[in-house]
């Protein structure tokens, strides 16, 4: 698949993905809103009645004082008022509802005598309709005014009762509960009464404060004057809204995890699709770069093989000698590179070698080592210098994959010097703590930190221009890599463009 098309591929994925859980979020956010809605209006609508219903029963009370006042008195002698007020339950809707009621009764029948009976009988029709209409207004003026004088009388008295005496607390609960589940909220709650002045009257016995739960208010009696007004305060404890407000989108939860998994799936398959394209070009590169490294000394020992054939070359052992070196050069050359390969191979299936492990003394192996390199260096007008200041210098290692490590990173080192400088190669080795430390540094081209950071996977190679500038497989740092890494120490760079490069080993101690 091209770059062009695995981009597009995850464009319109990750747009669709991000899509779905934008909707599926603001389903839950308007979902959670509308709940939030519901449930602040049915409270309100459900304290509002509370309040409503305990004035109208505190008006009952005071109605049915005054009448029984009045009938005692004689005062009241056509017409009685009578107010009732229950819960009831609805028929159709099975709620509890509140239920008020004004009868109007007759406690003496109007009185008529024999005279009255005779004169009635002489009157018209239209007298007697207009007599039958006066008795009704005279009735209606006194029924008013029985009223106002039982309404100014209860404003004047309440003024002056206490709180306490004028709200039932054990009433006023049932009411908020049945008021409540009437509006659909049946949970638990908290409330307290407070006077005008904020002075606490009554609070629940199982009221506590909990800083995070939501508080609704609700005034008392609001025709009275503003220092006589009561103020409702109901608190739901915030656990309890909240499995309330968010119980009804848990259903969503299982739908925004299933749609993470499968963001994050389709973010690890498309990643794993852009490294194998990746390791794919590396491969590529590779199979090019050896291919170019294994012809050209097989095509040097072809070359020589033949000419080793000619009668005239076998006559001169000058000619002779020199093409037998060319071949065995060559021959050394291809070993070398075919070692590479076979180094690497030994970690591909669990990333373990056979290691034959003894004690050796770093500063005398590394001694050996630069003194075999040291005829390479100097050929090219290089130096090498050692400083070995590491006074136990005692390790575990195979030697035979050691000196390939440090060889690797030396001939590294040779490839990627400076042409206008001559090669400066510095070793030196030392102690920290119960660890032995060896750097090897150069002034070559040096690394920049993009390439830093890949330096040590295989088949990666810093490219220069053209790709066989700089001869190798891109082998040979992901092999000292996993070589260290199997002898229990671990490896570094350190790199400026231009300037140069230092490796960093660190080993345990023996």
């Amino acid at each position: 698949m091209k770059k062009n098309a695995i981009l597009i591929v995850g464009v319109v994925m990750g747009v669709c993905c991000f899509a779905l859980l934008y909707i599926q979020v603001s389903y839950i956010d308007a979902m959670v809103g509308m709940r939030k809605g519901h449930f602040e209006e049915g409270v309100r609508r459900a304290l509002y009645q509370v309040a409503y219903d305990l004035e109208l029963e505190e008006m009952r009370e005071y109605l049915s004082k005054d009448v029984r006042r009045d009938i005692l008195r004689g005062q009241l002698n056509d017409d009685g008022i009578k107010f009732e007020h229950s819960y009831v339950t609805s028929s159709e809707t099975g709620d509890v509802v509140s239920k008020f009621e004004f009868k109007t009764f007759v406690l003496n029948p109007p009185h008529f005598d024999n005279k009255s009976l005779k004169a009635e009988k002489n009157q018209s029709v239209e007298e007697a309709q207009r007599m039958a209409l006066d008795v009704l207004r005279m009735r209606y003026k006194y029924q008013r005014a029985v009223l106002d004088e039982v309404i100014y009388n209860m404003l004047y008295q309440a003024n002056e009762k206490p709180l306490q005496t004028r709200i039932d607390f054990k009433m006023l609960d049932k009411a908020i509960k049945a008021e409540l589940k009437n509006n659909g909220i049946d949970m638990p709650y908290h409330f307290r009464v407070l006077t005008g002045n904020n002075e606490e009257v009554y609070r629940c016995p199982d009221f506590e404060v909990d800083k995070k739960g939501v508080t609704y208010t609700e005034t008392l009696f609001k025709n009275d004057p503003p220092t006589r007004m009561a103020l409702l305060e109901i608190t739901f404890p915030s656990k309890v809204l909240n499995n309330y407000i968010y119980g009804s989108v848990k259903f969503m939860l299982p739908s925004i995890l299933f749609t993470l998994v499968l963001l994050i799936t389709f973010v690890i398959t498309l990643y794993m699709v852009v490294r194998h394209k990746k390791f794919t070009k590396m491969k590529n590169d590779f199979i090019n770069n050896m291919t170019h490294e294994f012809k050209t000394p097989i095509s040097t020992i072809s070359l020589a093989a033949q000419m080793l054939q000619d009668q005239s070359v076998a006559k001169s052992p000058e000619m002779f000698g020199k093409l037998s070196g060319v071949i065995s050069s060559e021959t050394k050359r291809l070993r070398f590179q075919v070692d590479k390969v076979l180094q690497m191979s030994m970690f591909d299936d669990k990333n373990t070698a056979s290691l034959k492990m003894k004690e050796l003394d770093a500063n005398e192996l590394l001694s050996g080592i630069i003194n075999t390199f040291a005829v390479k260096v100097e050929q090219n007008g290089g130096s090498i210098t050692s400083r070995f200041e590491a006074k136990d210098p005692f390790i575990f290692v195979d030697e035979m994959h050691f000196t390939n490590v440090v060889f690797n990173l030396m001939d590294n080192a040779m490839k990627y010097r400076r042409s206008d400088v001559p090669l400066s190669l510095e070793i030196c080795t030392k102690n920290a703590g119960d660890k032995f430390v060896l750097s090897i540094k150069d002034n070559g081209i040096g690394i920049s930190k993009d390439n830093l950071k890949r330096i040590f996977d295989k088949f990666y190679r810093v490219h220069t221009g053209n790709v066989h500038d700089v001869k190798g497989f891109g082998l040979g740092l992901a092999y000292v890599k996993q070589m260290v890494k199997a002898h229990r120490g671990f490896i570094r760079a350190e790199s400026e463009l231009g300037v140069g490069t230092t490796f960093i080993i660190v080993l345990p101690l023996k």
